[in-house]
């Protein structure tokens, strides 16, 4: 990677903690608008209904869906019973469209951030309400401060609940001794390489080495049968896994993020792999951008781009 493109992606990923630039964002009436014409590539709307509509485009195309309310670090009891009660309505909202796919989530916008045992508690509610429709809830990774907790907490429901999955980031050291015991759950595991900025004790940097990571971990989740929701836009290891012969298995499916690569993920699902959009809605986008916008610099220019002609802008029919 070129010494420029790190100092750029280091920039993003720090900016996309920073909660002061977060604040000032969300509530000012000139950058909000502004950088909201460069979110909408990866968030569908601000609303709930907004999400539903477009996942039911990409349900008539014949891919597999997982909506998110975005959000995350959550300290306010209230807002965090909000969250909760936003997804409640969503898994609600899709049961009675009969939309039986996936609702993804970060412990920390319903509770993680004041305390584990809120966490718990909104979790076990929305657990038992999409078991009821047939929905699938997804736990986000987060920070690997979190790391600990949220697998905790996600052990304690799947032994409950088969519904629910977790994610699983490959850079981090720790994940080599984590997935063996995750294997161990029903939860579907879905492996990302991780979009974090960590320190070097703890995670790898985008290498070569850290491809392979995620090879191995595909392979040994595959050998066991587990389910799994291969999510990367790396081309080089989707070949790859493609030769392998991995996306045939049926325990295995390829997911992306709405508005990165569409002519990737439909050239995969051309050839009939199981492939699965995820789609995101809600106005707390600041941090999705800035990750967006980290994992590949190009999209700094499509941002711009975005921001003075909007009717560039990726749609759900480009797929």
């Amino acid at each position: 990677m070129k010494k420029t493109e790190e100092i750029v992606i280091q920039a993003l990923k720090s900016a996309a903690r920073n909660a002061s630039m977060k604040h000032d964002v969300q509530q000012s009436t000139e950058l909000y608008p502004l950088l909201w014409k460069a979110a909408k590539r990866y968030v569908t709307g601000e609303n709930r209904e907004n999400a539903i509509q477009i996942a039911r485009e990409f349900i008539a195309k014949d891919y597999q869906i997982s909506l998110e309310f975005i959000g995350e670090n959550t300290t306010d009891l209230v807002e965090c019973q909000k969250a909760k009660d936003e997804y409640l309505q969503l898994i609600e909202g899709m049961g009675a469209l009969a939309i039986r796919q996936t609702v993804s989530l970060d412990l920390s916008h319903i509770g993680l951030s004041v305390n584990a045992e809120l966490a718990y508690k909104h979790l076990i509610e929305l657990a038992k309400k999409a078991y009821q429709f047939r929905i699938t809830l997804m736990i986000s990774m987060e920070e690997s401060s979190k790391t600990s907790d949220i697998l905790d907490i996600y052990k304690k429901i799947a032994s409950q609940y088969s519904n629910v999955g977790i994610t699983l980031q490959v850079h981090l050291y720790r994940t080599d001794e984590d997935i063996q015991q995750l294997i161990q759950y029903p939860g579907k595991i879905r492996l990302v390489k991780g979009a974090f900025q960590e320190p070097i004790d703890v995670a790898l940097k985008r290498s070569e080495a850290l491809n392979e990571r995620y090879l191995h971990y595909v392979e040994q989740l595959i050998n066991a049968n587990h389910p799994i929701s291969i999510a990367t836009h790396d081309e080089v290891l989707i070949q790859e896994m493609e030769q392998r012969q991995y996306f045939n298995r049926p325990n295995v499916e390829i997911e992306m993020l709405y508005g990165i690569q569409p002519n990737l993920i439909r050239q995969l699902k051309e050839k009939g792999y199981r492939c699965k959009m995820y789609l995101t809605y809600g106005t707390d986008w600041y941090l999705y951008l800035c990750h967006r916008l980290a994992e590949y610099p190009e999209n700094l220019f499509l941002a711009v781009a975005d921001i003075i002609n909007p009717s560039m802008l990726t749609r759900s029919e480009d797929y």
